[in-house]
């Protein structure tokens, strides 16, 4: 891999921005809790694994930002940063599953100091700890993926979206490193086109054969066995195994049912929101009308249509061929499987 996504140096934080992928590669230094909320709004960056990582990051940040204050001062400044960053984006779970973390490394006992300094070490050992999660996805991926296999994957579920390696494109990565024969169909993905803009430029820059194609397009290649097994991320799955991801990917999944082809999810236990029974209890983030109006400062919508631009779907998990994660395979994963896996 040839770049980092994000980074943490010396107190210091960047972030790749990816909205100025494939034509740039820029990295944002960020200062403070809320430069790094506006980053995950703006999506700069974003992926479940990689806004999880960016929110500790920014903790870290503004803990040691405000270092000089007073005790009380500084906790009410930590109380800030949270409330802000958690009303960056709301569906992905991981950001609030970070959050939890970084709030459970917080004695209030202790000096602003202490606290500073605990605080980078939560953060960094999430983004440790997300890394080597992602090498375990592979693996664990890696053996259901056949010696010779097309995929086709949905938005970026790769290195961008993650601390390193990705979980989809992980387990393609993983796939390849094992000596498969692999190749990739990346949908575009409408209407920020992660898949042509980020997908495709991760793909390529490690030599995996990779063809770009339109989100419609899928149906048709599946119809003529063109595509072997399809495999994407998440943002949050639900206790009973449905998967809230990119919108589209629901289409995705009901095609694979439709064509005979195994629907793979892969994603960190951190994304598994236990708390959350079924789909229809995820938040579903609804954006503004210019990403769907059109892109890059070109219009191309009638001036007064009205615009729905939703972020995200929901898989229910009966469409679910099997959860990869960090633990190991769930196959046709259901609230009873999960719950079962988790215990063990």
């Amino acid at each position: 891999m040839k770049f980092d996504t994000l980074r943490w140096k010396d107190g210091r934080f960047e972030l790749l921005d990816q909205r100025r992928l494939p034509g740039k590669t820029e990295y944002l230094s960020l200062s403070s809790a809320r430069d790094v909320a506006e980053a995950i709004r703006d999506m700069a960056v974003r992926g479940a694994p990689a806004i999880g990582c960016a929110a500790a990051f920014g903790v870290a940040l503004e803990a040691a930002r405000c270092v000089h204050l007073a005790a009380p001062a500084f906790l009410s400044s930590l109380d800030d940063a949270f409330s802000a960053l958690s009303k960056s984006r709301p569906t992905a779970v991981n950001l609030f599953w970070a959050l939890d973390r970084m709030k459970g490394a917080i004695d209030p006992g202790e000096s602003p100091e202490a606290i500073a300094k605990a605080l980078e070490t939560a953060a960094v050992s999430i983004f440790k700890e997300d890394v080597e999660a992602n090498r375990e996805m592979g693996r664990f991926g890696e053996e259901i993926v056949p010696e010779k296999c097309s995929i086709l994957t949905y938005c970026n579920a790769g290195a961008l979206a993650t601390a390193g390696h990705g979980t989809a494109l992980g387990i393609i990565r993983s796939a390849r490193e094992a000596g498969k024969d692999i190749s990739v169909f990346a949908c575009e993905t409408r209407p920020l086109l992660q898949g042509a803009r980020l997908t495709a430029w991760e793909l390529a820059m490690e030599g995996i054969p990779t063809t770009l194609i339109c989100d419609n397009t899928a149906g048709y290649l599946m119809s003529r066995e063109e595509i072997d097994m399809v495999i994407v991320g998440a943002d949050r799955v639900a206790a009973n195994g449905d998967v809230a991801n990119k919108i589209g990917t629901y289409t995705m999944a009901v095609l694979a049912k439709r064509h005979g082809i195994p629907f793979v999810v892969a994603c960190p236990i951190s994304t598994i929101d236990m708390e959350t029974p079924d789909g229809e209890r995820i938040p579903i983030e609804e954006r503004g009308p210019d990403e769907v109006r059109g892109y890059g400062g070109v219009h191309w919508a009638a001036e007064g249509v009205a615009i729905r631009n939703l972020a995200f779907d929901v898989t229910p998990h009966e469409l679910v061929t099997a959860l990869v994660t960090e633990k190991g395979v769930i196959e046709s994963p259901d609230a009873e499987k999960l719950s079962a896996f988790l215990a063990s």
